[in-house]
């Protein structure tokens, strides 16, 4: 079979991934995303598990309670009941059962206190499917050469555990919202310290920013003020899931660098966080990487 016949029949496949992810609040019955791929669906089933490893309906359910999961952990915005109805379940009962059985916790112990160990876990299968089709590759025409403007930033430092980066991304939301410094009006930022991309209970050093000019008070966030200072920098940006940028990052260090005649400067990879999930689908979350580079 030809590279052609194979990367179109991916590409239909990656077509419903896409449908999926952009209508989580719609019909998502086999009918209706093996249409979205112009498969049959008297074989859509079987081609969606033999693909991906896992069935089209615990594939829809999973990617509902991982948006489920995010609203609660990162958004006060909606009840538990608002997010149960948008993720497909007739109530809280039925919502509750299959969340706390992925994932460990009833949605409103989720809520209040996640456990990320069982969390991660969950997103395997998600995670080894949408790897199948859904990875973005690059090219050194993706690559544009900038020159970064000193930003002055409040930043909230994780150090620590992989499995903790979430309380202290929550923690720092708790304190944007009281600085009101929301995404809309403040550029996220993550600066990415060596090491920081070890997975697990493995230390991890991540430093959340919020673009601002205004001073930063005492807080007990324990957020302060810094600067990402000027220079050129690769700007290289992944399209879809911001959870795992080692593949776009490891694609710059290992190709485009050797490749540019460009050296780097002594500043970590950092990344601005510029479309989020999940406030828009995942497929359309937008990151850009930038690697510092000397004059």
């Amino acid at each position: 079979m030809s590279g052609d016949v194979v990367d179109n029949y991916h590409a239909r496949m990656r077509r419903a991934l896409v449908f999926v992810d952009a209508h989580l609040d719609g019909d998502l019955s086999l009918t209706a995303v093996s249409d979205a791929a112009a498969f049959s669906h008297h074989h859509f089933q079987r081609q969606f598990s033999a693909l991906f490893g896992i069935s089209l309906g615990r594939y829809v359910q999973l990617k509902r309670l991982k948006r489920a999961a995010y609203r609660l952990a990162f958004r006060n915005g909606h009840s538990v009941l608002e997010i149960a109805l948008d993720s497909g379940f007739e109530g809280p009962e039925a919502f509750s059962r299959a969340f706390r059985r992925h994932f460990d916790q009833s949605p409103s112990d989720f809520r209040k206190t996640p456990r990320w160990k069982p969390w991660r876990a969950a997103q395997t299968p998600l995670t080894q499917a949408r790897s199948q089709t859904m990875t973005q590759t690059f090219t050194p025409a993706d690559v544009r050469i900038v020159d970064f403007p000193a930003t002055p930033v409040a930043v909230l430092r994780h150090d620590g555990g992989g499995d903790q980066i979430g309380d202290a991304v929550r923690r720092f939301i708790a304190w944007r919202k009281a600085a009101g410094l929301p995404p809309r009006l403040s550029a996220t930022f993550n600066i990415f310290h060596p090491d920081s991309e070890v997975e697990g209970s493995a230390p991890v050093r991540i430093d959340l920013c919020a673009a601002t000019t205004r001073p930063v008070a005492p807080n007990e966030a324990g957020v302060f003020a810094d600067v990402i200072p000027a220079g050129r920098c690769a700007v290289l940006r992944q399209i879809g899931d911001s959870d795992d940028l080692s593949v776009a990052a490891n694609w710059l260090y290992g190709q485009w660098l050797p490749q540019s005649g460009q050296d780097t400067r002594d500043f970590p990879l950092f990344a601005q966080r510029v479309v989020f999930f999940p406030d828009a689908p995942e497929h359309e979350a937008v990151t850009d990487l930038f690697l510092p580079l000397r004059a």
